[in-house]
């Protein structure tokens, strides 16, 4: 079970719904065990991902060059004329830097490779010069009209499943270069600049690329900031952290997170052991036929049966899979109201000893939920215990019977732009008593209307919530363009493209 941190809230889960986004995490994916090193979730990224993505790299590029860096850039110059010039430039700002022509690739087993061609930059810097006897000071302006910058930004993973970046390579060439001195005897090294514009030149380029690998370095300490785990509630987190170094092919990307849930109060343990999910070999084969071939989607998402489980794992251990019911929550035209003149029916001797009083019905899931993910839908089986109370004028809760609730049902989740949503079905419900102290259950009469109850009523209530569906998690601006979820063996595909919207 992963050590990830999490805060530890203390809550007491007596009486506590199940949450709609679990219900709906539920729907998405499928609850068969799986263990190991294999991943929960996993993502492709491709060709069309990285384009999509190509004007935020711009943006860091340019972020990363656009300020004020340190340069101590010390050299000089021999010209029989004026004897030897000396010169120092501490530090250099970057004011412009216009970007005409960019591609982004991959580059495999490394990371992503960004080529810049046809740039413009525009530079300051302050001068000192030494010329025999005579100092002299000034600022300097460069600027820059055919640079060509080549990164190849490396990514893998740390120890603790945090990302990594690093400066894989670069490659910074201009040759048309422009240098304007300003103060001082400028006019003297204005008409001199033709003669050391190479040199700057040959600086200028591999300063540029210094100042590239800073950049990484502040983005690399970044990242060691990273969250691995999120807390979603008062019991569980979910580990999101990676498992191994991105796969990367020229063509696309594979990241593979652990995508366990676990326990916030403390330490579980683990699921019991199963055979691995094989995810596909060839993804886009996997997709649904709606989807045209020739244009595939920028992103591509598996969720495998080891989330769900986890999930249910960790909620039914947690003691969270349990709710109480009222008399005055169920609605009014229900076929079998929590009173003992309702209830009298399945069990006589309940109204003979206490007429006409509430009841109080206590659900909890006495075996942890069991989904598995088909074609055709997902199919649950659900392990319930139902325990009935009669509620006395003093408030006291008298215990009645106990029951043991079980369910087959199916569903079929569904998503809608960012929306994730989806519908259930009953198709099979068995009740049996445990014990009693009202004497016998008729549980065949009882189970009889609870079936029809929950067609009527209970089925088409939860499809009302569950197709208005939840909110995915995303970042600031970025939503699912056009997203496209099919059911697979054992997992569940989603395919989309992506917008950005600030």
């Amino acid at each position: 079970m992963s050590s990830a941190p999490a805060s530890r809230t203390r809550h007491h889960p007596q009486g506590t719904a199940m949450p709609a986004w679990l219900c709906l995490l539920l729907l998405l994916t499928a609850c068969a065990p799986a263990v190991g090193t294999n991943p929960g979730i996993k993502v492709r990224l491709t060709r069309r991902a990285l384009e999509f993505g190509r004007q935020f790299g711009l943006e860091l590029l340019q972020s990363l060059l656009q300020k004020e860096h340190e340069l101590n850039l010390k050299g000089s110059y021999y010209s029989p004329l004026v004897g030897t010039l000396a010169y120092a430039v501490p530090r250099i700002h970057i004011h412009e830097l216009q970007i005409n022509d960019s591609t982004v690739d991959f580059a495999e087993d490394v990371g992503v490779t960004l080529t810049v061609q046809y740039a413009r930059i525009r530079l300051s810097a302050d001068w000192g010069a030494q010329l025999g006897a005579i100092q002299d000071r000034g600022s300097i302006e460069l600027r820059m009209r055919d640079l060509a910058v080549v990164v190849v930004l490396g990514v893998s993973v740390d120890g603790s499943g945090r990302p990594t970046v690093w400066s894989a390579g670069c490659d910074a060439r201009g040759t048309d270069l422009h240098v304007e001195f300003h103060h001082g005897h400028s006019w003297l090294y204005n008409l001199l600049a033709p003669l050391f514009q190479r040199a700057l030149r040959q600086e200028l380029n591999k300063q540029l690329c210094l100042m590239l690998r800073k950049g990484v370095c502040r983005l690399e300490a970044a990242l060691k900031h990273v969250k691995v785990s999120t807390q979603l509630d008062p019991f569980a987190a979910i580990d999101h952290s990676l498992l191994g170094r991105p796969a990367i092919t020229a063509e696309h990307g594979d990241v593979a997170l652990k995508g366990e849930f676990f326990r916030v109060d403390k330490c579980q343990p683990r699921p019991s052991p199963a055979l691995p999910v094989a995810l596909p070999v060839a993804w886009p084969a996997a997709l649904p036929m709606a989807l045209p071939a020739a244009r595939e989607p920028m992103l591509l998402l598996v969720i495998t049966e080891f989330v769900a489980n986890s999930a249910a794992f960790t909620y039914f251990t947690a003691g969270a899979l349990r709710r109480n019911i009222s008399s005055n929550m169920l609605p009014q035209r229900f076929p079998l109201q929590l009173r003992t003149k309702s209830m009298g029916h399945f069990a006589p001797q309940l109204q003979e000893r206490y007429p006409d009083q509430p009841m109080e019905l206590h659900l909890s899931a006495r075996r942890q939920p069991l989904l598995s993910c088909r074609p055709d839908a997902l199919h649950g089986a659900l392990f319930g215990s139902a325990e009935v109370f009669v509620v006395l004028p003093n408030a006291t809760r008298v215990p009645a019977f106990l029951l043991n609730i079980d369910a087959n049902v199916t569903a079929k989740p569904t998503i809608t732009g960012n929306r994730l949503g989806g519908t259930v079905s009953l198709k099979g419900l068995s009740v049996a008593q445990v014990t009693s102290h009202v004497g016998p259950v008729e549980v065949k009469k009882l189970e009889t209307l609870l079936k029809f109850g929950l067609w009527l009523f209970g089925v088409p209530r939860a499809n009302k919530r569950l197709q208005a569906g939840v909110p995915l998690p995303a970042p600031h601006g970025l939503s699912l363009l056009n997203p496209r979820l099919s059911l697979q063996e054992g997992f569940v595909l989603i395919a989309t493209d992506l917008q950005y919207e600030p």
